[in-house]
């Protein structure tokens, strides 16, 4: 948990902010998140926001069209509200880490087990999203959200919501350079093959703490998929199913995606999950502070 800032809203709709979920200074965040609670003291969400300088109606719509997602492997948007000037978003809380966060707790770059099977989970979410035509089109580290079951997709249509300016970008969609395919960061409109570029600089991050990496800086049995994910030309960029094959070889598909038995992690990471779990619970309204 983040404290809030003097710029955080005390309340959002019939929640109240208790703290930030990404820590102070964090890059390619497209939303504004937070811990927050029912005014009565009753249930906690996770509660986001537009991104500063964003376009809120731009973001509502993509977050309406998250709200109807089915598919397994992504952060639900549960509870929509708010004003035009003002729109939200809530889902039920459970202890969760940014891939950012879970690299910061770790202590560095992620063990290469690890890195698989956080890959071929996003893969298959992918995979079983872009078979019936839906574009994520806002993957990123910051998007990537690590629960003690698996990782969940947030940030869904950042690349929508604040369309790519050529002259900036990274400013104007509120993702890392890095994650933006050359062919979308030069205007085009996202698609499947941008968010396969974007799922690469997801690898190349977890792996080396860098979205762009040298090649020789990659583990070497990562080294050819994350290259192939991040090739410049779309057409060459392997498809999320193959992605999930040579990750995790042998996996059994649709095994992964929104899982509910916990998967391995090692023990600095659950000792994030579960400080934060407690800190949640301990946290009291403002109004009952003494």
């Amino acid at each position: 948990m983040e404290r809030l800032r003097q710029d955080d809203p005390a309340r959002i709709g019939e929640f109240v902010a208790l703290a930030r979920l990404d820590a102070e200074g964090s890059r390619g965040v497209p939303e504004r998140r937070y811990l927050a609670r029912g005014v009565d003291g009753g249930h906690t969400v996770l509660a986001c926001l537009p991104p500063p300088g964003g376009d809120p109606a731009r973001w509502a719509g993509e977050v309406q069209q998250a709200a109807r997602l089915t598919q397994p492997g992504f952060w639900p948007a549960v509870q929509l509200g708010g004003t035009p000037a003002f729109p939200w978003y809530a889902s039920p809380y459970r202890p969760v880490l940014p891939l950012p966060a879970v690299l910061a707790a770790y202590g560095g770059p992620l063990p290469e087990p690890l890195v698989r099977t956080l890959g071929g989970t996003l893969a298959e979410a992918l995979a079983s999203a872009h078979v019936l035509g839906i574009v994520h089109g806002g993957v990123c580290p910051a998007g990537v959200l690590l629960t003690a079951c698996g990782p969940l997709l947030g940030c869904f249509g950042a690349t929508r919501a604040n369309p790519v300016a050529a002259a900036s970008p990274a400013q104007a969609t509120g993702l890392e350079t890095g994650c933006l395919a050359p062919d979308l960061a030069a205007g085009g409109a996202p698609d499947r093959a941008a968010d396969v570029y974007a799922l690469g600089a997801v690898l190349a991050y977890a792996a080396t703490g860098h979205t762009v990496p040298e090649r020789q800086e990659i583990p070497a049995g990562l080294r050819d998929i994350v290259t192939a994910c991040r090739s410049r030309a779309p057409e060459d960029r392997p498809e999320p199913a193959r992605i999930l094959g040579e990750l995790l070889p042998g996996a059994a598909y649709g095994a992964l995606a929104g899982a509910t038995e916990p998967i391995s992690l090692p023990g600095r990471i659950v000792e994030a999950l579960s400080r934060q779990s407690a800190e949640v619970l301990a946290a009291a309204l403002p109004t009952q502070e003494r």
